[in-house]
């Protein structure tokens, strides 16, 4: 099933924090922070502008992206969680 975001929305892949901290303790699913980085799997076309051209994405396809704690909504695909996103929920890219 490949999924493909319309306007100006994302489909994110977050990246899961580690499970052992630096001192070597593991940490449960419960203690553990919601993940606020992701690689982007695909964009939407862009949205839509007044005078029927699309705007440009910012974001492509494998870019890491920072975005908030809560935003997006949660899908699952092929058993893993991914997020749909709009592009202005996204709040920076990590430039490796």
């Amino acid at each position: 099933m490949a999924v493909k975001p319309l306007e100006d929305r994302v489909l994110v892949k977050p990246i899961e924090a580690e499970s052992k901290t630096a001192s070597g303790i593991y940490l449960p699913e419960t203690a553990k922070e919601k993940p606020m980085q992701g690689k982007v799997v695909s964009t939407g076309p862009g949205k839509r502008l007044d005078n029927g051209k699309r705007a440009d994405m910012s974001v492509k396809k494998g870019d890491t992206v920072v975005f908030g704690k809560y935003a997006g909504t949660e899908v699952e695909i092929k058993g893993d969680k991914h997020l749909i996103l709009r592009e202005s929920e996204l709040l920076g890219i990590v430039n490796a």
